[in-house]
């Protein structure tokens, strides 16, 4: 009597999984293409229209796709679709921010416009960032790229806007930056830490400029980035405490906690730096004293 492959179960499961995204890809698509009247896309509706919304080869037309390959596609079949064309798709069929999300998921695509949802910008974002004072905090996305931060995270680990945009970076100054490398007393298992997580984000946005610039410069201005790559480590986000030595106010234990602003992993996110005890607490209190903030 054979005896079945060990990874057999393996394969089968990944198999249906793979069907069942793609069938609801096809769901997906078809219902995003029923809600849209051809005025809303700028065509004639048209006096024998059956079908509620757009047809398939208006959207194929709309998209710059071949017609039998959308069909394809809205069928569930097996067929491999660029982040390019996905982006036309989801413009043809005036996605919002979320469904724009979702249908990249679906389609196992990274999205070549990853700033394309981005809620880090807003009032109300930027209004919760400050709100955290004492402590420090900041709007980041899934490169590590600061977008902003308040008064008591510049106070701590420095003034980023004094910065050119592509150093602020959480990965780059970790890799490059002296007074972090001098503040930060775990920086070294941090670094390892940081990197092993940005190669995760890099199996899914590998392809988008934006990450691999960010690679490509990392790798080409540090050996030691170069070292710990080349292991090939991953890790997962999850809360952890850091230490760090402050000029004014001495040792600082933070606890790294993250609020995510968008439904997808490895996404846009707040970044609060929490006391992990209350002497941190009180020399926090202290540094915004100090400044007269």
């Amino acid at each position: 009597m054979s005896r079945e492959p060990e990874d057999e179960p393996a394969l089968r499961a990944a198999g249906a999984e793979d069907t069942t995204r793609r069938q609801e890809l096809a769901a997906f698509l078809r219902s995003r293409r029923e809600r849209i009247s051809p005025e809303q896309v700028g065509l004639p509706r048209g006096a024998r229209r059956r079908t509620p919304g757009l047809r398939r080869e208006e959207v194929a037309q709309l998209s710059a796709v071949g017609v039998t390959w959308y069909t394809w596609l809205e069928q569930g079949r097996a067929i491999r679709v660029s982040a390019q064309v996905l982006d036309a798709i989801a413009r043809a069929l005036l996605m919002d921010p979320a469904e724009r999300g979702h249908l990249f998921v679906l389609a196992g695509a990274g999205d070549p416009r990853p700033d394309y949802d981005c809620p880090l910008r807003s009032p109300t974002a930027l209004r919760l960032m400050h709100t955290i004072a004492p402590y420090p905090a900041t709007l980041q996305n899934a490169r590590y790229d600061v977008l902003a931060h308040n008064r008591p995270f510049a106070q701590v680990f420095g003034e980023l806007t004094e910065l050119p945009a592509r150093e602020r970076n959480c990965l780059w100054l970790l890799t490059t930056s002296s007074r972090w490398r001098e503040t930060f007393l775990d920086r070294d298992e941090m670094l390892r830490d940081l990197i092993a997580k940005f190669r995760v984000g890099m199996a899914e946005h590998g392809a988008e400029p934006a990450w691999k610039e960010r690679l490509d410069g990392l790798l080409a201005e540090s050996a030691e980035f170069r070292e710990l790559w080349e292991r090939h480590e991953v890790a997962t986000m999850s809360p952890h405490v850091k230490r760090y030595r402050h000029p004014e106010v001495g040792l600082l234990s933070l606890e790294h906690r993250n609020l995510w602003m968008a439904a997808r992993p490895q996404a846009h996110r707040l970044v609060a730096y929490v006391p992990a005890d209350d002497e941190t607490e009180r020399r926090l209190v202290r540094l915004t004293e100090l400044s007269g903030a």
